[in-house]
């Protein structure tokens, strides 16, 4: 087998590029570890930033995000039980679109079956090779044989366990962590969300999130520990604290039944350089974030538009700058995103080591960004996508 570029993993990363690049005439072949039902089913981030959303309309994927997909123009950041808006449409003149990751790897499916170009499920013992040559190859096995395909470039987007980051050589990555002493429990509800804006509420009794899917399924979360016990948690005692964290007057949370749930940790991760020879790294096989900024899938995104970018000015003019300037470009971007997010994380959420003195600052902070537009702007920009990070 043969082809230009060859990506690893087919999530919201590895789907995109290859969108991109079929756009562009440029060919690929998609390796998935998993199967379709699998990776069609898995419940992740729901909120894409403004130029995000456009991204996938401008490369043909977008006509189920302009019509399903909710867009907001601000959230709501709740105090104890005081809740204050943040603009964004006013504060930056963007908005962003609450559409489910899920929903976002169908339709880039449903395309790239559409284009006939090589998408392979159930794809075992992938390994890499000739990573500094002209001429890299990546082996694996499918439907029982041993396959090799040989391509010019690979793009690891295989997630953070995946084979394409411990592919470089020892020496070579510098990697970055942070781990936070909380999780998220999250839900999803059979019931039309109880409000028209995400809300992010801090409590002294820890951190709640109101989101949603759909206008008939809601996507709520509350701050636990990372290892929490989901058998601890029946839907009652869920539906309790949700009541008490996300309570205020004259409002009222609706309940239904759950349809899933399950504990996420929170971490940041941070591997530089993103590249080394002909392997590109985008999404979490390059970096992770916190969800509360609501970044992950977005910075894989515009990880691989950077990528197929650069790839395009390769194959029709011969440039290499912006290849050889893809990890700079792609970590500036990241690092702001990591900030944001650990400064989300840290503001709304109650370690079980912080005494007074956090709580009286982070609720300082949150007050902070009810009276000041300059520090509100900041949220929003930082919320809806800084267009030049």
């Amino acid at each position: 087998m043969r082809t230009q570029v060859a990506i690893v993993g087919a999530g919201p990363a590895g789907l995109t590029l290859a969108q991109l690049l079929h756009v562009a005439g440029i060919d690929s072949v998609v390796l998935e570890a998993r199967s379709r039902d699998y990776v069609e089913a898995r419940i992740r981030a729901g909120v894409l930033e403004h130029d995000v959303a456009e991204l996938f309309v401008q490369a043909g994927v977008g006509e189920r995000v302009r019509r399903e997909g909710l867009v907001h123009t601000g959230v709501e950041l709740q105090s104890g039980r005081e809740r204050h808006r943040v603009a964004f449409d006013e504060l930056t003149g963007r908005t962003i679109v609450v559409y489910g990751q899920t929903e976002v790897v169908k339709d880039l499916i449903a395309a790239r079956l559409e284009s006939g170009r090589p998408l392979l499920f159930d794809v075992e013992d992938v390994s890499l090779h000739d990573l500094e040559s002209e001429r890299p190859r990546v082996r694996f096995a499918h439907e029982g044989a041993e396959e090799e395909l040989e391509c010019e470039f690979v793009a690891g987007c295989d997630g953070f366990h995946g084979v394409s980051r411990p592919s470089v050589p020892a020496g070579i990555l510098r990697e970055f962590h942070r781990e936070y002493p909380y999780g998220w429990l999250g839900i999803l509800a059979a019931v039309a969300p109880s409000s028209d804006e995400l809300v992010y509420a801090h409590t002294e009794r820890g951190f709640a999130l109101l989101s949603m899917r759909s206008p008939e399924l809601s996507r709520l979360y509350l701050q636990c520990a990372p290892d929490e016990d989901l058998e601890l948690w029946p839907d009652e005692r869920i539906w309790e604290e949700l009541q008490e964290r996300l309570g205020v007057d004259g409002w009222t949370l609706h309940e239904g039944p759950i349809l899933e749930k399950g504990v996420t940790p929170m971490r940041s991760f941070v591997v530089e350089p993103m590249q080394w020879r002909r392997l590109y790294l985008a999404g979490d096989a390059a970096h992770i974030v916190p969800p509360t900024g609501a970044k992950g899938l977005n910075l894989a995104v515009r990880d691989v538009a950077a990528l197929a970018e650069a790839l395009v000015a390769w194959y029709r003019d011969g440039h290499v700058a912006l290849l050889e300037a893809y990890s700079e470009t792609c970590l500036r971007r990241v690092w702001r995103a990591e900030h944001f997010s650990w400064w989300m994380t840290t503001m709304l959420h109650r370690a079980p080591e912080d005494d007074e003195f956090t709580l009286r600052l982070q609720q300082s902070q949150l007050r902070y960004l009810r009276t000041s537009r300059v520090a509100a702007t900041s949220l929003a920009e930082n919320y809806v996508g800084i267009e030049h990070a």
